[in-house]
């Protein structure tokens, strides 16, 4: 049984979303549909390309689908902040599947981003060449698998509030990204915030979280 959350906005700015791994296509098309008579934005996660394909085609139809990222917009965005950017930044090309996790949840949520690729450790001259950039956002979400060391030297180089996100990429010992948490959560750089392995909605919202605390927009509505 589902259950929509139509407080949550009012509640803590943010949207709800559905996490669609494990749930059957017909509880999808039953939450759909459901929602689709709410007219609240809804962002749906992990709904692999197979589950979308079994969906009712008036239900997919409905859906601003995103095979790549698995990530889904019903009802459309988020109204967009006009204050507010993030940096994403990655370690290697195989970690590309995930910061799009993270830039799509960000579009959902109206929050501006800037996608940084292929900057990892093993050529550090590479983030140092980006690093002017990156600082000219608010927050910046590290993702990196391996070793994930990338998270301490951005962490290191940036004033800015740092999101790590540990990713499963890797192999032997890295395997399954238990290294790369690790890691991050051991990192000398001081304050750095960690999220579970491959959760990259969990990132762009802890991101947005401190993106909502420093707005003067929504400070200003408050007054």
């Amino acid at each position: 049984m589902f259950v929509f959350d139509r407080s949550r906005q009012s509640r803590i700015g943010m949207a709800e979303a559905i996490l669609c791994e494990g749930k059957t296509v017909e509880t999808l098309n039953h939450i759909v549909a459901e929602v689709a008579r709410d007219h609240s934005p809804l962002l749906f996660t992990r709904l692999d390309p197979a589950q979308f394909r079994l969906l009712d085609s008036t239900i997919s139809q409905s859906l601003d689908y995103d095979a790549v990222s698995r990530t889904a917009f019903l009802n459309g965005a988020c109204p967009p902040l006009k204050f507010g950017r993030v940096a994403v930044v990655t370690g290697g090309s195989s970690d590309r599947l995930l910061a799009l996790e993270v830039c799509r949840t960000l579009d959902f949520l109206g929050i501006q981003k800037l996608l940084v690729e292929d900057v990892g450790v093993a050529a550090i001259w590479r983030v140092q060449e980006r690093m002017a950039e990156i600082n000219r956002h608010e927050v910046v979400v590290v993702v990196a698998g391996m070793e994930g060391a990338l998270a301490s030297v951005v962490g290191g180089l940036s004033p800015r509030p740092i999101v790590a996100l540990p990713s499963s990429v890797g192999y032997g010992v890295a395997e399954g990204g238990r290294v790369a948490l690790n890691s991050m959560l051991a990192s000398c750089a001081p304050g750095i915030t960690v999220v579970n392995i491959d959760n990259g909605y969990g990132a762009a919202c802890a991101a947005f979280r401190i993106i909502q605390s420093i707005n003067p927009e929504i400070h200003a509505e408050k007054k």
